[in-house]
């Protein structure tokens, strides 16, 4: 039992991607995200898919790659304060179903993007490029790895 904290986690980052109703919020945030680009009368549909893509990819990264530490008093001795929030989901399992959601989703929206943009080769390139800077820190090989000491304390 922790004394003086309101949940019974060690580290509640490990487990908030298996929290009742967190994918259909994450997917229903997307989709406002979409829909407020929409509304924006002198974007194009395919720069607005592209935004959507971009914006989502750019924010997933901060969140997922580049936060570090928890935001909780957690008891577990400063241990996951050099971890981002990717490595200490379900305490750095890997392949579990939190995880693949959070791979797959990026795709998901890029393959959408690619096909409502009628893969011009602006918006491909920009896509591509924003869909690989988000699943290339995914990859079990880089766990724990910083590229260039970038992000290392």
């Amino acid at each position: 039992m922790n004394v003086g904290v309101a949940h019974s986690e060690v580290n509640p980052n490990t487990r908030v991607m298996n929290s009742r109703g967190i994918w259909l919020a994450y997917v229903i945030s997307v989709g406002v995200l979409h829909i407020v680009l929409l509304s924006i009368p002198f974007f194009s549909i395919p720069v607005v898919w592209t935004l959507t893509n971009v914006i989502h990819n750019l924010v997933m990264y901060l969140l997922l790659h580049t936060v570090k530490g928890t935001p909780f008093e957690t008891p577990d001795q400063g241990k996951d304060r050099l971890l981002t929030h990717w490595e200490q989901i379900d305490y750095g399992t890997q392949c579990t179903s939190s995880r693949k959601f959070l791979s797959v989703s990026p795709v998901v929206l890029y393959l959408l993007t690619s096909f409502y943009t009628k893969y011009d080769p602006a918006h491909f390139v920009i896509n591509t490029a924003s869909l690989l800077s988000v699943l290339l820190p995914k990859l079990p090989q880089f766990h724990g790895v910083r590229v260039f000491g970038i992000n290392k304390y």
